[in-house]
């Protein structure tokens, strides 16, 4: 099926087909956008301290001063007050002063500062008051996840990038088997009815639960998406649907979700209305095709040749006479599905898994990495998370420059080693104005961002369609596992307040030396078959002849180059 292109070009590239599918998945793209900053409001814990009882009867001054003062640096990352340079002095979180001695303290008329010093603190008995600046109510505050509790709090988020990471895994396999379209659909039902669930959730056990199943929602629903268009469309309309405009939707639902967090301060509205999108995409079904090129690999002929015919009429085309009795069509894949072990099967398949697995981890490390940073900025977080969204739109629309006129490898190493950079810089301006840190932050975030969205171009060019979808989850089941270890990733600051960013930047450097093995893909066909994918490059001397895979591996073009060999 090597000529499958060549095959469909009747239909050419941008007829009224392929405007209208364009058009409804890059729609379909954001529900999933609009739940992947999720994590940051509904687990937003805003500045808190013990609360005190109206009923004690005590002086304002004393009402005051029954919280003590905590001192700490401007370099804490997980402190939502304003960042400033040097030693900071702020009301305790999780301690008071014994309330029985201050209220006797109260009644004697004495002054506060003088008998501080010598009473004992307690923890807070009594719960706890939260600032409502920005928030009404957060997971966080509702739970109370502060104090002695607050380790369910990164709890919640590893659950939703556990379920990411299991529906990137269980998704692509049940793709490649049953078909694209159901996948899709199902991903978005299953996103908005836990959502909807999840505004009516009793307890943190039982929103943790449903979190996982909104994080297995959400990846899918994208992953398989992308697949589903890259599949459908051809030439350069391809390179546009995958490069620029589905991620550019997706990143508008991205920006979708301040708007609404900024309106909607309440965590239980805000996971009704993000339901919303996902719900009105489900009559999209009946204008949504299966992917003929996965129906032909599948030797569903008949299907393919409705499909394919149903386009062209719509297109106002004439198919040529019986195009699917050609030999190309007759050597389709058999039925036999590959499932996750294919892509260890033999080595060039499995070197080449290995090297995407890892740079996908790396990627998914830094950019969640640089968004837990966030909270470690002055100003509005609202409006940080906005400005970070929306530093992705440049950021695929150069990417979409870049994926149609330049080679894969190139582009990914250039602008991945700028993201890096940018990343081990930020540790120079932690206690520099703020402004600088954010530069470096969207610079850092510009090119992670372009980094990210030509691997996602690449793995899909290099990934053949019979185990393309597969291929896809399992590279996106490891950037789920990224995701899992960034909000742990901060821990690091326990040590030093920079070890977070320089472990980030340090493996973004290492995957751009990875990544110089892999084969280039720039303007060569989609390989349908294992047997056609591209050989990886090996480190050997310019005179060597011995490939680094078997003869029996190598297809028989790249068996008689000789000492036609390229150093990588």
């Amino acid at each position: 099926m090597q000529d499958y292109e060549e095959l469909v070009s009747f239909l050419g590239t941008w007829g009224r087909f392929q405007r209208r599918v364009f058009l409804l998945l890059c729609l379909m793209a954001i529900p999933g956008g609009y739940y992947l900053q999720s994590v940051f409001f509904l687990l937003a814990s805003p500045p808190h301290h013990c609360h005190i009882p109206a009923d004690r009867n005590m002086s304002q001054d004393w009402i005051q001063a029954s919280i003590p003062e905590q001192f700490g640096t401007s370099g804490d990352l997980n402190s939502n007050s304003t960042q400033q340079v040097g030693v900071l002095s702020e009301r305790s979180s999780c301690s008071r002063y014994d309330l029985d001695q201050v209220q006797n303290l109260s009644a004697l008329g004495l002054s506060p500062e003088f008998v501080l010093s010598e009473l004992k603190q307690e923890d807070c008995k009594d719960g706890w008051t939260y600032s409502t600046e920005y928030y009404e109510s957060t997971v966080v505050t509702e739970f109370n996840l502060v104090c002695s509790e607050e380790w369910k709090k990164p709890l919640s988020s590893l659950a939703y990038f556990l379920g990411a990471l299991c529906g990137s895994f269980i998704s692509g396999q049940i793709s490649d088997r049953f078909g694209r379209k159901p996948v899709v659909f199902g991903a978005i039902t299953m996103l908005s009815i836990s959502s909807i669930a999840l505004a009516f959730a009793p307890s943190w056990p039982v929103f943790t639960l449903l979190y996982f199943l909104i994080g297995m929602g959400q990846n899918s629903s994208l992953i398989v998406l992308f697949v589903l268009g890259s599949e459908i469309q051809i030439g350069s309309t391809r390179i546009l649907f995958s490069s620029l405009c589905l991620p550019c939707t997706w990143v508008t639902g991205m920006m979708l979700l301040p708007g609404s967090a900024y309106l909607v301060r309440n965590w239980r509205h805000l996971s009704l209305m993000m339901a919303v999108p996902g719900l009105a995409c489900i009559p999209l079904w009946w204008q949504i095709p299966e992917s003929p090129r996965w129906l032909i690999s599948r030797g569903r002929l008949r299907e393919a040749e409705l499909l394919l015919s149903s386009a062209a009429l719509e297109n106002k085309v004439e198919p040529p006479h019986g195009f699917f009795l050609s030999d190309n069509c007759e050597k389709a894949e058999s039925k036999k599905s590959l499932g996750f072990l294919d892509l260890l099967r033999t080595s060039n398949i499995r070197h080449t898994s290995f090297i995407l697995w890892f740079v996908w981890f790396s990627l998914s490390l830094s950019y969640y990495g640089l968004a837990f940073n966030m909270s470690s900025l002055s100003g509005s977080p609202f409006l940080n998370y906005f400005l970070v969204a929306a530093i992705e739109l440049p950021a695929y629309s150069v990417n979409w420059l870049v994926v149609s006129r330049c080679p894969r490898r190139y582009s990914y190493i250039g602008f991945t080693l700028m993201g890096a950079v940018a990343l081990l810089l930020i540790q120079i301006t932690l206690h520099s104005p703020p402004a600088l840190s954010l530069s470096l932050v969207l610079l850092g975030k510009f090119g992670i961002m372009i980094g990210i969205g030509v691997s996602f171009v690449h793995t899909g060019e290099l990934s053949p369609t019979v185990i393309r979808n597969t291929a896809m989850s399992s590279c996106a089941t490891f950037s789920r596992a990224g995701c899992c270890v960034s909000p742990y990733l901060m821990q690091l600051a326990v040590f030093h307040e920079s070890l977070p960013l320089i472990f980030a930047g340090s493996l973004s450097l290492l995957s751009i030396a990875l990544y110089i093995l892999l084969p280039e893909t720039f303007r060569k066909p989609y390989p349908d078959t294992i047997q056609e994918m591209g050989q990886i490059q090996c480190f050997r001397c310019p005179w060597a002849s011995m490939s680094c895979l078997k003869d029996d591996e190598i297809p028989i073009q790249h068996q008689i180059m000789g000492l036609e060999t390229v150093c990588a």
